[in-house]
Parts: C-alpha cells; structure tokens; sequence
C-alpha cells in the first residue's frame, strides 16, 4: 500500500496505463514524475535523458552543432544511444555505460535544445521512447509526451510556474544555495529563451494537451502537486473500472 491509502495497487492491476507529465524547464516535472511513479508503483521514463544522451554522444564523437543539419538515422545509430529497462525506470546507455553525470552537464544543456528541434532526431528517438514505455505502467516527463509520444495517455498532466520561480528552482537544482537576485534574472532570461524555443518551434512544439490537468505549481508545495495527479489518477482509473 502506497502513500495514497490503496490506490496504488488499484491501478497498478491494470497493464498499459500511462501517466504523461508535460510542462517547460523548471516546472518540476522530472521530480513529480518520479515521487508519482515511485507511488503508482510504475516505471519512471525521464524523456529528456534520450536527447541529453544524444547531444553527449555527438559532443564527445566530436560532431558539433555546426554540423547537425546534415545528420541522418544511421549517424543517430551509430552513436550507441540505447535504453535498458530498470525496475524503477530506464537506464540511458552510451555504448556500454551510462553517463549519467555527463549528460546533466551545462555543456549538454546549452545545446540539447538545439538537436531537440530536429525532424530526424525527434523522429528516431520517438520510435525509441514509444518502444521503451509499449508496456504501460508508465509515467513520463517531458514536453510532448502527451501530445505525439503518448497521444492515447490515460492521464495528462502539464505542470507550469511562473518563470523567476523556475529560474530558482533550476538554481537550486544546479547546487546553488540561497541564489541571489542577480542569479536569478540571468537565469530567468536562459528560461525564457529556453521557452520560446521550445513553444515556437515547428515540429513538436511545447503546448498544453487539450485534455491535461494544469497545475501552475508557483506556490504549491511538492506533496501537494504530488497529491493533486495522485487524485487525477484515482478519478480517471475509477472510469475505467466503470466502462
């Protein structure tokens, strides 16, 4: 029995429920997504680990953004990006090791954006994700999980926060103790950009799904956005049982 008095094993009895959470950098969607499937008893799928993975793999083989336009499948394959089920998740392989550490680097996340707008990769690394969550039982954090990887998601999410908020939460993230003021308007200003890349873009842009709850997470504690796509779950799994 898990924190939500039973609930947790009512779902769980039922194969291929997917729990898709949405939202943009800072919203604490990987975090949620992992304390909700850690209570759902589920897999975890971090979506942002397939690209930060990806862009590691080309920075290290030396293939730079400049070079990026002209990438094709068999470049994407031939840089050893797989994914190995865990019990709690996936596990990003490159090659034979997972690079964990590597991949949250600022070098990674300064260009990880970039690839992410790409047709090519988005298109292989859909293939990869719809594969690795084919099970159900899943939760999965990202910025289009419930609108192209798991369109057919039981429960949408899309969490969102206003955007001095994200930037303090991305420094806390990061290691930095009590970010100052100045700290967090150049992080705002990264945020924001980083936004309007990600909602302005043509393929797979940032947006809410039409069926989501959206929570703005500003001033909510953790256990309460927690607890809020615990009852989404609870209602939705109730229906289904109903139908």
């Amino acid at each position: 029995m898990g924190a939500t008095g039973g609930l947790d094993c009512a779902v769980t009895e039922r194969e291929g429920l997917v729990v898709t959470i949405d939202g943009p950098a800072g919203s604490g969607k990987s975090s949620t997504a992992r304390e909700v499937a850690r209570r759902l008893g589920f897999r975890h799928m971090d979506s942002g680990a397939f690209y930060r993975a990806l862009t590691y793999g080309l920075l290290d083989a030396g293939v730079g953004p400049g070079r990026w336009e002209g990438l094709t499948t068999p470049d994407l394959e031939g840089v050893g990006v797989s994914v190995q089920p865990t019990d709690m998740g996936f596990r990003v392989l490159l090659g034979s090791r997972s690079p964990e550490a590597e991949i949250r680097s600022s070098r990674v996340t300064a260009h990880v954006s970039r690839l992410a707008g790409l047709s090519v990769v988005r298109s292989w690394l859909l293939g990869i994700q719809r594969d690795a969550g084919r099970a159900g039982r899943l939760v999965a954090d990202g910025r289009d999980m419930g609108t192209v990887v798991f369109p057919g998601a039981e429960v949408k999410v899309f969490l969102t926060a206003d955007l001095p908020e994200r930037a303090r939460r991305r420094l806390t993230e990061q290691g930095v103790v009590g970010p100052s003021a100045a700290e967090i308007v150049r992080e705002t200003a990264r945020i924001g950009e980083r936004d309007r890349g990600d909602s302005e873009r043509e393929l797979s842009p940032l947006r809410c799904p039409e069926d989501a709850l959206e929570l703005d997470t500003t001033y909510l504690t953790f256990e309460e956005q927690v607890k809020a796509i615990m009852e989404r779950v609870r209602e939705v799994d109730g229906l289904l049982r109903q139908a």
